[in-house]
């Protein structure tokens, strides 16, 4: 029985010891011209790479695990060497193409081996076209001596045969010992028990991205981006691409006005002051909460109270339904989609504009914190590559402040948290994102002023909101101060409300840069926060494609386009129409009483809704 348990463990190990090694490989061949890395930077991309590194190695000893569990209950020896010989070979083949792939190509791509190579298969004469025949045979040459020493290491390990267990008691033993071990198996193998599997985001540790890239397994990295990867641009192709032009002409007009570049407007007009930006990412906080777009009036009076002094925004649609969507939405000014999420697939995602990066630009730091899983949907991933030099997260925060919510810390304690961090900003100025949390089911939260426990928890945050409020408006730090308090996506409630109810939300503005109330009522999208915001700094937003800023002059046709799971919806000033993308049918309509022919009406809407759609994906597909 030592001898089957020594044997998995000798492999378990070797293999973890062969990634750390090929990894530091790379490290060293791949590393920035200039660039001097040491000990201490090693060791953390050892480390964090193993979060990668684990799941990985359980994939690839579950079938010698299965092997030794099966064997057990033979009554004679078998040779194990023999018939694990061809395995190790596939697994020594497999990683070692593939981390020599990744290494070789990383100089020129910039960014770990992903599903995106085997798009290049498809034309191999012009995937090896940039290179030499000597670069080819060379990384042959590699492969060969890799894929050679990882099989021998693999079979030297292995004993030559492995003896029956004797007695019955010893194959029982075995088998209940396999079913014990089984669940921690299956943990290591999904990357914990949170509610973030194992991603690449998991292993991102760093403000270099080099070193993030070296902590990844290139195996891993290849094999999670398969199911993530298609040909997004031939998806929902409603149109010829000539009318597709012609609707999309219609519905954005031409760019390259002055609001849509983002110039700045006449001194006094947009303001030239380089104010503190705090950006609260309000979770799930819809418009049915809020007065100025529901009415009601109970759930969050500090919102309501601070939308009378600031500027609000009465028509803001989420432009999709979960968080790492409506994240990339917020920050990225990028449209969102129904059947993939862009923050996923980091191949995509570190294409696109991100506020923070921008804001760095014009002399800003930025900031990031979520008192949950900042690993959950590959996040940590987006935020690093878009710009967040300091992410706080759950694993910054003590047990006992954890220890009330499944989900991380409640919104009391991070709002707490937000306030040392912003009294301990060392330079001038400033960005900072806090995604809340308080306000996501199941609702547990430290506070009891209504009896429905939804209700409630939006109540909470909205407590928390209104006290770091008064809290920092005693600072000298209000003068210089915008917020920008915007939902992350909205929020069914109550059941059965519709979707345009459902994507319905606002936007609020305050702080001692804000110099007058306003109430915008303008249709727009989250996505328009970006071009917005920065169009009001009087920064160039001409990189943010997809995003309008809405107060400029040149916004003259208002809408705002939204997704969900199985479907699109689309408003403007005649009403909304949704639309139902599988069954390619109609969902929701409405019409403004003034629009005289109800039905072309929603026709017209639904053909933009398409044309944008398809739009969408058609620019996704090519990044």
């Amino acid at each position: 029985m030592k001898n089957r348990i020594g044997y998995l463990i000798r492999l378990y190990i070797a293999i973890i010891a062969i990634f750390v090694v090929e990894k530091t490989i790379f490290m060293m061949v791949d590393a920035p011209e200039g660039s001097s890395y040491g000990i201490a930077d090693w060791w953390q991309m050892a480390c964090n790479g193993l979060y990668l590194d684990i799941p990985m190695t359980g994939y690839l000893t579950a079938l010698p695990l299965l092997t030794l569990v099966v064997t057990a209950w033979l009554k004679r020896s078998i040779a194990l060497r023999r018939i694990a010989t061809p395995y190790y070979i596939i697994i020594a083949a497999v990683t070692g193409i593939i981390f020599i792939a990744d290494m070789a190509l990383y100089p020129f791509w910039t960014f770990k081996l992903d599903a995106l190579a085997l798009s290049y298969l498809e034309s191999p004469q012009g995937a090896f076209a940039s290179v030499s025949a000597g670069f080819i045979a060379l990384r042959l040459l590699f492969i060969s001596v890799v894929v050679a020493a990882t099989a021998c290491i693999l079979i030297v390990i292995t004993p030559l045969h492995l003896q029956p267990l004797r007695t019955q008691r010893q194959r029982v033993l075995f088998t209940a010992g396999f079913v014990v071990f089984l669940p921690f198996y299956v943990i290591s193998i999904r990357g914990g028990v949170g509610e973030s599997t194992a991603n690449i985001g998991k292993v991102y540790f760093s403000d270099d991205t080099f070193l993030n890239h070296s902590a990844v397994n290139p195996t891993f990295s290849l094999i999670y981006s398969l199911d993530k990867t298609k040909n997004y641009a031939d998806e929902f192709n409603y149109f010829s691409e000539e009318e597709r032009k012609e609707i999309i002409s219609e519905v954005r007009g031409e760019r390259g006005k002055k609001g849509e570049k983002g110039e700045k407007g006449e001194k006094g007009e947009k303001g030239d002051l380089s104010p503190n930006i705090l950006l609260i990412l309000m979770e799930s906080f819809g418009g049915q909460f809020v007065e100025a777009v529901s009415g009601r009036t109970e759930i969050a009076p500090n919102y309501n109270r601070l939308s009378r002094e600031g500027i609000v925004f009465t028509h803001c649609y989420s432009n999709s339904f979960r968080t790492d969507r409506g994240t990339v939405s917020t920050l990225s000014g990028y449209p969102s989609f129904p059947t993939l999420s862009v923050m996923k697939i980091p191949a995509k995602s570190r294409t696109l504009p991100c506020l923070a990066s921008t804001l760095n630009s014009h002399g800003y730091t930025s900031s990031f914190l979520y008192g949950g899983d900042i690993n959950f949907t590959n996040m940590q991933s987006y935020l690093r590559t878009g710009g967040y030099q300091t992410i706080v997260s759950d694993v910054d925060f003590t047990a006992a402040e954890k220890k009330d919510n499944p989900w991380g810390v409640n919104d009391d304690v991070t709002f707490n948290h937000l306030y040392d961090m912003i009294m301990k900003q060392k330079s001038q100025p400033w960005h900072i994102c806090f995604l809340t949390l308080s306000s996501h089911e199941p609702w547990t939260v430290p506070y009891k002023r209504l009896k429905e426990e939804i209700p409630n928890a939006f109540a909470f945050t909205d407590h928390c909101l209104g006290e770091f409020v008064e809290r920092i408006r005693k600072t000298p730090l209000w003068k210089d101060l915008l917020i920008v308090c915007i939902p992350d996506h909205g929020f069914q409630y109550p059941q059965g409300i519709s979707h345009e109810e459902h994507h319905r939300n606002s936007m609020l503005w305050i702080g001692g840069a804000v110099k007058e109330h306003k109430v915008i009522n303008t249709l727009m999208n989250q996505s328009d926060m970006a071009a917005t915001l920065l169009g009001a700094l009087g920064i160039d937003h001409s990189a943010y494609q997809y995003s309008r800023d809405v107060l400029s002059a040149d916004y003259t046709y208002p809408y705002a386009f939204f997704t969900f799971k199985e479907g699109i919806g689309f408003a403007d000033s005649t009403g909304y129409s949704v639309y139902d993308i599988i069954s390619d049918r109609q969902w929701e309509d409405r019409s403004a009483d003034n629009v005289k022919d109800k039905k072309a009406a929603a026709a017209t809407r639904i053909r933009k809704a398409k044309a944008l759609l398809q739009t969408y994906y058609d620019d996704f597909g090519n990044r």
